[in-house]
């Protein structure tokens, strides 16, 4: 009986496996052929994202037409859902804001200021078109919605203002007038300029802002679960970035964030030159890649070479363990964007490169010696000096390559001007769709541009209002080599 009972059963099981596999096997086949269907339909002039109004009260300085804050937003970061091929996520940052000096100094102004960062999800559909699937509100540890606002200066704040579309600051009581001890600016130590994002096939999120930098950890509903930055004294934190991290320069932070296919570890690429140690080193190519492995806690840094000065890395994403697609671009408008067709700039660069950290070296394993000494606040130096300050002394990378410092390898892999004519100033969301396809998104600013602090509607040229638009580029090598 034990015997029938055991071949019974071995049969069973067997005809189970074989149903799960022939189930699995057809079911791959159907989605490769739903992808298929979604990229020989889609348009080689890209697609814009669907989008609603926040508000539409406001005049346009520049045309004194009413001006459309749209919701929107969505091109800070882009991201592959790990389960559906036809899905993407994508970030928006802080909110709709205008570079503004006011009564209370330098800051932003916020028309929206309660905005919530959030996360979307959108789907290729085969006919062409983009579905938003549905919205994440990002949420601080007790869940209560974040808002956009900068943080405190203990936690990475550049003492930005933040100030009302009325030029008027946005202080805890807006009906009493500011007093910095009873009635101070409305900050949020939540607040998020998020700028990278990562969706792990757990269904959480990670996401890298541009204030401390942080780095989020969201469980699936958007509610923070844990954090990384570079304040040893934020309690939030289970792990601490290189004390230098906290030196980036205000609005220019960890542009972009990826993780490695094992999902080990977090890969944050810095948009620009820090400031390490202050602005005196603005105007150079030296950028920083972070790594941090979530399991072993431990953290690399490795140096990146721009293509000039001022540029700026959107995106990274990884293709193995240290090999990834990495955008740099410049700000600047192909047809001239909001300045017109004389700001028109035919040179404009919107580059993707393939980015190699394997023979790259790592600057946190190289030991003190000599005239090289590993500083808590401002990470290696040479000669007292930080990497940056070593660089605008010398006006090139020699000392650094005579040091043994050796930067992340890069290749060129799509020039998006080229290839689609791009007429968007911030290219910075990328989706790897497979080996030879590549989703790329420009973020829209929430179509909203300004001049002296005040806000106009942005343009691509004068009878286009730019949105975040989908490109999807084929024909390129997107394996690990």
């Amino acid at each position: 009986m034990y015997k029938t009972m055991t071949l019974i059963t071995t049969v069973l099981a067997t005809s189970m496996l074989a149903g799960c596999s022939t189930v699995k096997e057809n079911n791959d086949e159907a989605r490769s052929a739903g992808v298929a269907a979604v990229l020989e339909s889609f348009p080689a002039t890209g697609v814009l994202l669907p989008y609603d109004v926040l508000r539409s009260d406001l005049i346009d300085a520049k045309s004194r037409q009413p001006l459309e804050v749209r919701n929107g937003g969505f091109g800070s970061a882009m991201t592959a859902h790990p389960n559906n091929p036809t899905h993407f996520y994508a970030l928006t940052d802080r909110g709709p804001n205008a570079s503004f000096t006011g009564d209370y100094g330098k800051g932003k102004k916020f028309p929206s200021p309660d905005y919530t960062p959030r996360i979307g999800l959108f789907e290729v559909m085969e006919n062409g078109q983009i579905n938003h699937v549905s919205t994440i509100l990002l949420k601080d540890l007790d869940g209560n919605n974040i808002s956009g606002l900068p943080n405190s200066a203990a936690l990475g704040g550049t003492g930005e203002t933040p100030y009302y579309n009325s030029g008027q600051p946005i202080l805890i009581d807006d009906t009493k007038p500011y007093d910095e001890t009873t009635n101070p600016f409305r900050l949020d130590d939540y607040g998020l300029d998020g700028e990278g994002l990562v969706a792990l096939s757990d269904g959480t999120f990670w996401v890298s802002d541009e204030y401390g930098p942080h780095l989020v950890h969201y469980d699936a509903n958007g509610v923070e679960i844990d954090r990384i930055n570079a304040f040893s004294g934020d309690a939030r934190t289970s792990i601490n970035l290189p004390a230098e991290f906290a030196n980036r320069r205000a609005n220019r932070g960890m542009e972009g964030l990826t993780i490695t296919p094992d999902e080990k570890t977090l890969v944050g690429i810095m948009q620009s030159t820090m400031y390490n140690p202050n602005s005196s080193v603005k105007d150079l190519d030296i950028t920083r890649i972070v790594t941090v492995n979530l399991d072993t806690k431990e953290v690399g840094q490795y140096l990146y070479k721009q293509e000039k000065t001022q540029n700026s890395n959107s995106e990274i994403v990884a293709l193995s363990n240290t090999e990834f697609l990495v955008i740099e671009r410049d700000g600047s408008f192909l047809n001239g964007g909001p300045g017109g067709a004389s700001a028109a700039n035919p040179s404009a660069q919107k580059h993707v490169y393939r980015v190699d950290l394997s023979i790259a070296t790592n600057l946190e394993e190289i030991a003190a010696t000599g005239n090289i000494d590993q500083d808590n606040a401002l990470g290696l130096t040479i000669d007292s000096k930080t990497l940056e300050e070593v660089v605008l002394a010398d006006g090139d990378w020699t000392s650094l390559i005579e040091a043994g410092i050796v930067p992340a390898e890069k290749n060129l892999v799509a020039d998006m001007v080229a290839a689609v004519g791009f007429p968007h100033d911030k290219m910075e969301g990328l989706w790897l769709i497979d080996d030879s396809h590549l989703g790329v998104l420009n973020d829209d600013d929430f179509a909203t541009w300004s001049t002296g602090g005040e806000l106009e509607q942005k343009k691509l040229d004068v009878n286009t209002i730019d949105g975040s638009r989908l490109y999807i580029i084929d024909g390129l090598d997107l394996s690990s080599h």
